[in-house]
């Protein structure tokens, strides 16, 4: 009886152990399928496979020029032996670190001077679909694209092939100087963090149809930064025939500083350069290559250097407005537009409130001239908080977006105007309505989860609708360059009316929302124009100084 007993026991053990091993099998099997491989030029890409989505994460797209190379052009891509792992992020560029009570602080990951890589979310590598190019936000100073809120998924299951890039920022994407003007084969310096987009956009042509994306069909997406970025491929130049969309989420059309020489009250971009090396007490261009890359972004940010592109000519032949004034912009279709209360979420921006109305009303005359009873009518001294939080959204992003809009249909190209203002309980009690950057977790889908920044106010769970449709809107016009939503909602073209999507609890068209705002600040910045004075930032009470 024993005998037949350890016999049976026996059995039982080669059955579990075929179990085992099955397990075992399939369990590698199905590592072997969750890690896709893709073949580029460069050499072999292995990724993931999450929810069905193929993500390939840090794949270099040029050779960042880091320590004796700093502050010059892109390099080409470099190539690999074998297959190379593509599942964590690259690291992000070297910036500042934020303080955990900023707004808009996001928990910092690697960084290096070596960072020029970038992502692809694709739902399949077959076929050919629209391509979404991410640049994202941050005074082009900080941020990058492993911050959760850019995740890619939810583009990719609108069956889009979705990328997300790094660029140089502050000290080391913008600098211009004398000594790195005279290196370069142009006479040029600076615009290297718009050089690294324009190489990822170039690098999205040459290898994009690998991950079953189109070349012949891809849209530039960013805000903020992002946004003035895209504003600033619109205008280059280099990037022409790079892309065939834009959209382009709270930009601005400020004046910027031009290379060798002053401008519009600004001093010259080589000049800033100079007065960098002076106040960090750098003697040579040599030297300024062996300081340690975070050092010098510290010190750099810490003595107000301004991240900003340079009008060299080459890059950037001239100032946005002007560009965009003699139709020498790209000929393409785009969708823009900004947030009803951009600058809550930039306090810094909003001067003193005048002590009393009539000082109010007062620094507005001696600012606006003939322009003041308008301005007044639209930002009344009633209530000078709320007016001097409303004037600068309009003058800095709102009529930026709006001249986008008029601009890009003047030439024959279809533009789509929208303006986000949706409001919730948890950002109306801090005062934060439609903040700058507040659409975002509803274009990317992801209001409701952990990839919102810390400090950032949660949405209800009302706010789905809003977010699908917007969804919708974004990833159909990267397809057709027509926004369609499947409610049937319909988002007509800003034309001669001026039609507007208002993004409230949902979409809604309407006609100018702001009656006289663009026509204002449009009359103000030609004033400022023709006295050779800055403009774009400088409006309000501090316009009366």
């Amino acid at each position: 009886m024993k005998r037949s007993i350890d016999w049976i026991s026996l059995a039982m053990l080669a059955v579990v152990g075929a179990m085992v091993v099955l397990v075992c099998c399939t369990s590698l099997a199905a590592q072997t399928l969750t890690r896709p491989e893709v073949v580029l030029g460069q050499g072999a890409l292995r990724g993931q496979l999450e929810d069905g989505i193929e993500v390939y994460r840090g794949i270099p797209y040029a050779a960042a020029p880091v320590e004796k190379l700093r502050w010059r052009p892109p390099a080409p891509p470099p190539q690999w032996e074998g297959v190379r792992e593509a599942a964590d992020f690259g690291p992000a560029c070297i910036q500042p670190r934020l303080p955990e009570t900023s707004f808009y602080y996001v928990a910092p990951g690697e960084t290096s001077e070596d960072c020029l890589s970038l992502n692809v979310w694709t739902p399949s590598r077959a076929g050919s679909k629209p391509v979404i190019v991410w640049i994202h936000g941050g005074s082009l100073r900080i941020g990058g694209s492993a911050e959760p809120l850019y995740d890619g998924a939810t583009f990719s299951r609108e069956n889009v092939v979705f990328v997300s890039i790094n660029y140089r920022l502050g000290v080391l994407g913008w600098l211009a100087h004398p000594a790195l003007s005279r290196e370069n084969r142009d006479g040029i310096s600076g615009n290297y963090g718009l050089l690294d987009q324009i190489a990822a956009l170039e690098w999205v042509r040459a290898n994009i149809a690998s991950f079953g994306g189109d070349p012949d069909n891809v849209t530039i997406m960013g805000e903020s930064a992002g946004a003035l970025s895209a504003s600033y491929l619109l205008a280059s130049p280099l990037a022409r025939g790079l892309f065939a969309k834009a959209i382009v989420e709270s930009p601005n059309s400020r004046t910027f500083p031009a290379l060798d020489r002053r401008a519009y009250g600004l001093p010259a971009a080589q000049g800033i350069g100079m007065l960098v090396f002076q106040r960090l007490e750098i003697k040579s261009l040599k030297d300024a290559r062996r300081i340690d890359a975070q050092a010098l972004v510290d010190a750099a940010t810490k003595g107000g250097f301004p991240a900003q592109g340079v009008i060299d000519g080459t890059v950037l032949p001239d100032q946005l407005i002007d560009i965009f004034d003699a139709g020498e912009q790209a000929p393409v279709p785009i969708l823009v537009g900004y947030n009803s209360g951009e600058v809550k979420g930039q306090r810094a921006f909003v001067p003193p409130t005048p002590e009393s109305a009539a000082a109010y009303e007062a620094a507005i005359r001696r600012g606006y001239g003939a322009l003041a009873d308008e301005y007044l009518r639209l930002y009344p001294s009633n209530d000078m908080a709320k007016s001097m939080v409303r004037v600068l959204t309009d003058a800095i992003y709102g009529w930026a977006a709006e001249r986008m809009a008029r601009k890009q249909e003047a030439i024959g190209q279809d533009a789509y105007f929208y303006l986000f203002d949706y409001c919730y309980p948890a950002a109306e009690a801090r005062d934060l309505c439609a903040f700058h950057a507040g659409e975002l977790p509803f274009v990317f889908g992801h209001w409701d989860d952990d990839r919102l920044p810390a400090n950032w106010p949660a949405a209800p769970d009302s706010a789905a609708a809003l977010s699908r449709q917007m969804i919708a809107f974004w990833t159909s016009f990267a397809r057709t360059g027509r926004p369609q939503a499947p409610d049937g909602t319909q988002w007509p073209q800003y034309g001669d009316v001026g039609n507007t999507m208002v993004f409230a609890q949902t979409g809604q068209a309407v006609i100018q929302p702001r009656p006289g705002m663009f026509e204002l600040h449009e009359a103000f910045v030609a004033e400022r124009r023709d006295e050779g004075e800055a403009w774009g930032l400088v409006s309000g009470v501090a316009a009366g100084e």
